[in-house]
């Protein structure tokens, strides 16, 4: 007999169009793994119902006979089924209390919960992910904020002409067009007034390399953040300057010692964040952190207050909040939106918020799902990196023991509950079951 899987329908957001595992991939795990797989109906999905016929699934409605369900965002309680294993990303490990009902019914359901953030290698690296295109999307869309923002101040400049990402076909287009939008910028050069242009990106992982592709489609120079406050003797106007921040750049000691990665984790509380330093010369922030509560916050709204008192005309137009906790990193991220409606505007001397993006203030940009604006690139990227767990996660045996369970290690290690009980290394969200 067939191990049989099923690639549920996404019910979450009505923007969400990528799929777990892209027809192709579905071909090789029917023909060269024997899987039987059944894919829910979806009008949404970037990829048709015929595409997984001719791959060689079962469309079909019901998966009340499919023991083993892949989707990618949580699942509403109502759409949980008794003793299924549920592969998605859960959200629920840090404590988020939106997806506390979600998770006390998969306990309820004495059902198996497998969550794609934690499938990692010895080191602790994720395996399988999206950020890549979090960060592709988020930086197209911030453009296009800043292209927004610009034009509201009497600025017609090459970024009014990007679209967001969404709009476009595929990513293959979305850069055809910000490299024609790029070369505008070398040839006829920006405003004086913007000069210099300065795009900041805190991080180093995958949503920030994501954010960097995008920019290398433009007429750009990194330099380090201590090259800020000379920049504007020298900047061109035929370049935007980009500036990463490392963590040694985004905090400092507050007793003036030097950074060191293992103090900042196991006592963060000892540091405060530099960034207060930099805003006055960025005109973007985008934000592609990881971060926990414990961290300090990376700007405050007290330190955009200060800042929004200290310039007449801030510089800073907008901030791209990949990241997205919110009250979080950027504390003035209140809530995450989607495609359709992406962000918000915020003014930092009366701390009110505002759905017109054309209000003046700062834009920030926040979406819950960046990925699923290049669905078909993010899908096939996943699916790739996905598929070669997909057998081992089809044939195990959940009734054994989480000991004796049969999975590959790094898929092991992203089991949060087995049968309704959380694994060893999972016992601590117990007490989240509690909360209201």
């Amino acid at each position: 007999m067939r191990a049989k899987i099923g690639i549920r329908r996404e019910t979450k957001w009505e923007w969400e169009r990528r799929a777990p595992l892209t027809p192709n991939d579905v071909r090789d795990l029917i023909q060269n793994h024997h899987l039987e797989v059944v894919v829910q109906p979806s009008a949404r999905r970037i990829f048709r119902e015929e595409e997984y016929q001719r791959a060689g699934a079962r469309i079909q409605e019901d998966l009340s006979d499919v023991p083993v369900i892949f989707g990618i965002k949580e699942i509403q309680p109502q759409y949980l089924e008794p003793g299924k294993t549920y592969v998605i990303f859960s959200h629920t490990f840090k404590g988020q209390k939106q997806n506390i009902p979600m998770l006390r019914r998969l306990v309820e359901l004495q059902d198996t919960l497998i969550d794609y953030e934690k499938i990692t290698d010895e080191q602790g690296n994720r395996l399988i992910f999206f950020g890549r295109f979090a960060g592709l999307a988020g930086m197209i869309d911030t453009l296009w904020g800043l292209g927004r923002r610009l034009r509201l101040s009497g600025h017609d400049t090459p970024f009014s002409w990007v679209r967001r990402a969404f709009e476009y076909y595929s990513l293959s287009h979305a850069l055809e067009d910000l490299e024609w939008i790029g070369k505008a910028i070398a040839s006829e050069g920006l405003p004086r007034d913007l000069v210099p242009l300065v795009i900041g990106i805190t991080g180093h992982g995958h949503v920030s390399h994501g954010a960097w592709e995008i920019l290398e489609a433009l007429p750009t120079e990194e330099i380090s953040p201590g090259e800020l406050p000379d920049l504007a003797r020298h900047a061109s106007d035929r370049v935007i300057y980009k500036v990463v921040f490392g963590k040694k750049d985004r905090y400092r000691h507050r007793e003036g010692k030097p950074f060191h990665d293992q103090e900042f984790y196991e006592h963060p509380e000892r540091f405060e964040s530099r960034m207060p330093e930099f805003l006055p010369y960025l005109t973007v922030l985008v934000n592609g952190i990881y971060w926990e509560e414990r961290y300090p916050k990376l700007v405050t709204r007290q330190h955009l207050r200060h800042l929004w008192q200290q310039q007449e005309r801030p510089k800073l137009q907008v901030i791209g909040d990949i990241t997205l906790d919110i009250e979080g990193s950027i504390e003035a991220t209140i809530k995450g939106g989607d495609p359709g409606h992406p962000g918000y505007v915020y003014d930092p001397l009366t701390g009110q918020y505002t759905d017109d993006l054309d209000a003046p203030g700062l834009l920030i940009l926040a979406v819950d799902i960046w990925p699923t604006e290049l669905p078909r690139d993010a899908s096939r990227a996943f699916s790739e990196a996905l598929k070669p767990y997909v057998p081992a996660i089809a044939r195990a045996d959940y009734t054994q023991d989480f000991e004796h369970l049969d999975l590959p290690a790094e898929v092991k290690r992203a089991v949060i509950l087995l049968r309704g009980k959380f694994t060893p290394a999972f016992t601590y969200m117990e007490a989240f079951l509690t909360k209201e």
